[in-house]
């Protein structure tokens, strides 16, 4: 089997709201066909409940029937040489099928205007081409493993949940499935085949606000919360602005918001014509490398008892602020790392021109890994801007350069 056929038929499982196993099975089987020795492992709700990224509540995490498998290569005297992991996953998240011109797990080949070959489909950069590029670039690099004189480890791997706060992932780094240890990662996120070695975190929190319900006719009876929910919103806009200017990162100089908040969902109200009584709303703070989530936290959580108790109302009925869902600690891997200058090293080798490190606004698996104190880079085909969009779509030409500079560098690495 081919990377183009490999790509298309991982495309077409829907492995979303859970539904990795079939996908899971069939990658197991192809990595058994291709020559590596496999494995898989199921995440523990328990382990994860303790994790800093997942609900304290073991009954919260989905981890039943939803394996992760990995395909070892072993090379020369592999005790002798150093372990590379390379890292995609399996799940995607949900398409709306009304606002795609194709059915999202159906491969569509196409062209760019110049000409380029594109693939489009749901999971075509976020993420199972890189995960064919990670499996073809091992393959590739045991073509050259005798001539090359290498001793190691390669170990691709396919894991669940990475949408979900990185289910599979955090277990391998809980705990780790392999009898030899792990010394550096590539995660094969899309990043326009740029290294990136800091990741952003974000911590997750539901605001809940109380007024008081009136008929419209005499709504000076009632509370209505949108007044005190845009005075929140704008103290939370402005310690975002705050934070963009007084917390830096060399990596992070180039965006605009570099710690972007967004409050993505605002329910409010039951009624057209009553005071809204009752406003829910659900939002995302962005973390910085060197931070934490808690102490992100308690930044917007002082800023909102700031507006409390300049406000009456909301002194007497103060706003509750919990978390929820899952929570991304930021993660940075030190440009000095040996896999960041192999890394580099091969992107000079297959002509690829930005080798400056970079960071990225999102989060991603790879802080599991660094956490565990395995130093990792991100790294793979294809744009972020791609991602979860409606007709997610990936240049052939950047999965197969990937592929090519990932070899490269786990030849390079494992000589080394």
């Amino acid at each position: 089997m081919d990377i183009r056929t490999f790509t298309e038929h991982l495309i077409e499982f829907p492995t979303v709201d859970g539904g990795e196993a079939e996908a899971a099975a069939w990658t197991r089987e192809q990595l058994d066909a291709l020559g590596f020795e496999t494995d898989e492992w199921l995440a523990d709700a328990d382990a994860l409940a303790g994790h800093p990224s997942f609900p304290d509540d073991p009954a919260l995490i989905d981890t039943a029937d939803r394996p992760s498998v990995a395909g070892v290569l072993e090379f020369g005297d592999p005790d002798a040489g150093p372990t590379l992991v390379l890292n995609g996953h399996l799940d995607v998240v949900p398409a709306d099928e009304d606002a795609w011109s194709s059915d999202p797990f159906e491969p569509v080949w196409g062209e760019t205007d110049d000409g380029a070959e594109t693939l489009t489909a749901r999971g075509a950069v976020d993420m199972k081409a890189p995960v064919a590029a990670c499996v073809f670039a091992a393959l590739d690099a045991a073509e050259r493993a005798e001539a090359a004189d290498l001793n190691g480890r390669l170990v691709v791997e396919a894991v669940a949940g990475e949408e979900e706060g990185g289910i599979g992932a955090a277990a391998a780094a809980l705990s780790n499935p392999y009898p030899f240890e792990r010394d550096a990662a590539i995660v094969a996120e899309p990043t326009e085949l740029t290294p990136v070695t800091a990741v952003e975190g974000t911590v997750m929190k539901r605001l809940e606000i109380q007024g008081r319900a009136a008929h419209a006719a005499s709504r000076w009876r009632g509370e209505d919360v949108l007044p005190h929910f845009e005075r929140i919103r704008a103290a939370f806009k402005g310690l975002e602005a705050e934070r963009g200017e007084t917390v830096t990162h060399p990596l992070y100089e180039e965006y605009p918001v570099p710690w972007p908040i967004v409050i993505g969902i605002v329910e409010a109200g039951n009624w057209a014509s009553s005071v809204p009584s009752s406003l829910t709303a659900e939002m995302r703070f962005g973390v910085a490398p060197g931070e934490t989530v808690d102490e992100v936290e308690a930044q917007y959580e002082e800023a909102l008892q700031a507006v409390v108790d300049g406000d009456e109302w909301l002194s007497e009925h103060p706003p509750s602020f919990e978390r929820f869902s899952i929570q991304f600690e930021p993660a940075e891997t030190d440009a000095d790392e040996p896999i960041v200058r192999h890394l580099q090293a091969a992107m000079q080798e297959t002509g690829l021109p930005n080798t400056d490190p970079r960071g990225a606004t999102y989060g991603a698996d790879s802080r599991h890994y660094v956490a565990a104190g395995i130093p990792t880079v991100v790294f793979g085909p294809g744009s972020i801007e791609q991602a979860h969009f409606p007709d997610e779509t990936i240049r052939w030409a950047d999965v197969e350069g990937a592929r090519e500079t990932i070899a490269e560098t786990a030849v390079r690495y494992l000589q080394s």
